[in-house]
């Protein structure tokens, strides 16, 4: 794990100094650097400055651009790319990672930003240079230079000013750095919110007692619905209030009149009533405090333009409140579809369960789904009932509760192994925050799937329209999360891949990228080979051992396959291959020391695979015969601790298929490049998730 740049006495003067030139521009009423101070301060950091030499540079002559910036979600972060002429391309020209590197100061060292470096085209033309010029790598100086940079980006945040931005466009010579353009600019320090009192998301998620707040007893509004799920998931009526005036009891639950009239505290308080309502309700529910835990529902705060103003009061509230010694209750939402806690043994979601039944498809939820919208989380599961997560929970707003908060409450719950979330956009300084608790997880042994919506200029529009967010910069969002340890979807069909394969693969071994592949059809084998490589990683066909290719051939030989199929890697099985020479073929592969993990075409079309539900053609010759796959791979995928994906690649005839083998842990997918491409990108993850773990200072 890289170690931040700590503030001790050889940084002090660095920081000194910053402090002291801040200091004197804003007395001259200048949050920017002039260019005798910016001399003052490039001197320190070890560079020699063109400044005072006009003239002496060519206008595009950088050969590398490095900056310091304070990122509203992220705070500093430092960042190293193409200077010159080449900096103006647009980025989009070039693979990831080879434009510009960017990383979060207080999760870097110098070490892991030079690293980081190494593959981007810039540190390449360097490289390229030094030796034709028979020179030494510029990793010296440059390492020096990020060393002084997060000096300054590690500055005492009580101080009076902060850096905002330090932009250098430099050359490397046989000297010093030298620096042809330099911008700085300060500002003083945002006011932070305070920090919310998390241990009571307990309350929130295992809740002893429940009330609510706009239920209807004539229609099925809302809170209506909401009462009704939460009857219907189990939660105790006798643990149930209903806050109405009007009413003694409703679907058997009892009623009180208002918050002062509860006889115990309530550890969750469900508000389903019109927005407008909310601020006064806010006002009676922090005075009462008989409130643990709050889930605002209403939408309308702060998604449109007159109700911004109001919501941001809604905020301060909430805010001040936290600064009371208890902490003050917290609040889930606004604009919040609820939460489904299987621990909690509670149901809050305002969806009917005839619209969105909840069956457990595993003995022991171990995943966890945080969403800022609601219908996200209602979508993923419907379509993929198998992700059926241990909790659920739609952030909506973040009025106060935040993805930040969550995530450090669930990376320390040993049970958890594998968190999806869907991210609109942070508060400000969430994003660090957040990050910070995906390193915390991954090095507890989680994997953190993240998709994140807005990365168009429309898209964020979107979000800001749907859950009152600034979506950010999405360039930014993916190099700070992946460096933090995150697996970032591209999209909400590799979400769903992901998380899948994720909850899928935890207790299995990621030992290589060596590959085998066994295909029904050669376009299954050219589709899996055309998913090895992508953004700088590659998968590649093992090599298969003599031992193995002997007990391949005998089974194919003793199949009456021998004539007709190749040994290799990949291997296409011809469609006469029933059942269990796919299995004992992928057995041997398996078994191999040279393959680090499997997909597996397990061709449900072809005339001899058990595959249908039931046969009419060969009555039992079927999936619940104990020679077909349903019955066989199970155990075949317990038995090995290699990564083992299979490919059912077929319509809706073999939907049963499916749904038996990943009711028994088995991992499917219905096509074979999104399978392929699924397992090298958790197979990368997986690697760097261990090169995290190994770089961790031990205790």
């Amino acid at each position: 794990m890289p170690h931040p740049v700590p503030f001790n006495a050889s940084s002090a003067p660095l920081m000194t100094l910053q402090t002291v030139l801040f200091e004197q521009a804003a007395r001259a009423g200048r949050s920017r650097l002039d260019p005798a101070e910016l001399a003052a301060l490039l001197a320190a950091l070890g560079a020699l400055t063109t400044l005072e030499r006009s003239g002496t540079a060519q206008a595009g002559s950088g050969e590398l651009r490095v900056s310091l910036q304070h990122s509203r979600e992220f705070g500093m972060v430092l960042s190293a790319g193409l200077g010159g002429f080449d900096g103006a391309l647009d980025a989009g020209l070039f693979r990831r990672d080879r434009a510009r590197v960017q990383a979060l100061a207080e999760l870097s060292s110098a070490e892991d930003f030079l690293m980081r470096c190494k593959g981007s085209m810039a540190y390449q033309k360097l490289l390229l240079r030094a030796r034709r010029q028979d020179q030494a790598a510029p990793d010296a100086p440059l390492l020096a230079l990020f060393e002084n940079l997060l000096i300054l980006a590690s500055a005492d945040p009580a101080a009076p000013f902060t850096l905002t931005k330090l932009d250098l466009e430099i050359r490397l010579s046989l000297g010093p750095i030298e620096v042809l353009e330099a911008h700085c600019e300060f500002a003083a320090p945002a006011l932070q919110r305070r920090a919310r009192p998390i241990a009571k998301i307990e309350q929130l998620l295992h809740p002893a007692t429940i009330g609510l707040i706009g239920v209807s007893g004539t229609s099925m509004n809302f809170g209506r619905i909401i009462l009704r799920n939460l009857l219907g998931s189990g939660y105790p009526k006798t643990q149930l209030t209903v806050i109405r005036p009007d009413a003694t009891e409703i679907d058997g639950v009892a009623c009180v009149a208002n918050l002062q009239s509860l006889t115990h505290a309530l550890d969750l308080l469900i508000v389903a009533v019109a927005a407008e309502a909310v601020p006064a309700l806010v006002d009676e529910i922090i005075a009462s405090g008989a409130v643990a835990s709050v889930m605002l529902i209403p939408g309308g705060l702060g998604e449109t333009s007159k109700s911004r103003e109001a919501a941001a009061l809604l905020g301060e509230k909430i805010d001040a409140a936290h600064a009371l010694s208890s902490g003050g209750p917290i609040f889930l939402g606004a604009n919040c579809l609820g939460v489904v806690s299987h621990p909690g043994g509670y149901d809050s979601w305002f969806i009917p369960l005839e619209r969105l039944p909840k069956p457990a498809k595993k003995a022991q939820r171990n995943s966890v789904m945080l969403s800022q919208s609601g219908a996200f989380m209602i979508t993923r599961l419907s379509q993929n009932p198998w992700l059926d997560p241990s909790y659920m929970l739609a952030l909506g707003n973040q009025t106060d509760l935040t993805h930040g908060d969550l995530l450090r409450y669930f990376a320390q719950r040993p049970e958890i192994e594998t968190l999806g979330i869907y991210i609109e956009g942070f508060k400000d300084g969430d994003g660090l925050l957040f990050a910070k608790a995906v390193r915390q997880a991954v090095l507890a042994g989680k994997q953190v799937v993240v998709y994140k919506a807005g990365r168009t200029d429309a898209g964020s529009a979107a979000v800001l329209g749907h859950t009152a967010s600034v979506a950010g910069d999405p360039a930014l969002f993916e190099a700070v999360l992946r460096q933090a340890g995150a697996i970032v979807a591209r999209d909400i069909n590799a979400f769903d891949d992901l998380f899948y394969i994720a909850g899928a693969m935890h207790h299995k071994k990621i030992g290589g990228n060596r590959l085998g592949a066994i295909s029904g059809a050669g376009f299954e084998a050219v589709a899996m080979a055309d998913e090895l490589s992508a953004d700088g990683f590659s998968l590649q066909m093992g090599e298969l051992q003599p031992n193995t290719m002997q007990a391949v051939a005998a089974i194919l030989q003793a199949k009456k396959l021998a004539t007709l199929v190749e040994v290799r890697n990949p291997i296409d099985i011809n469609p006469g291959a029933d059942d269990e020479a796919h299995l004992q073929i992928a057995e041997a592969f398996l078994l191999d020391a040279q393959i680090d993990a499997l997909v597996l075409g397990l061709d449900p079309t072809a005339p001899s695979v058990r595959a249908l539900q039931h046969s009419l053609l060969r009555p039992g010759y079927d999936i619940s015969d104990p020679l077909s796959t349903v019955q066989l791979m199970p155990p075949l995928v317990q038995r090995h601790d290699k990564p083992l994906v299979g490919i059912v690649d077929g319509g809706r005839l073999f939907d049963a298929m499916c749904d038996a083998l990943m009711d028994r842990g088995v991992c499917v997918f219905r096509n074979c490049a999104r399978g392929t491409s699924a397992l090298r990108q958790y197979i990368q993850a997986r690697q760097a998730t261990a090169a995290l773990c190994a770089a961790r200072p031990k205790d």
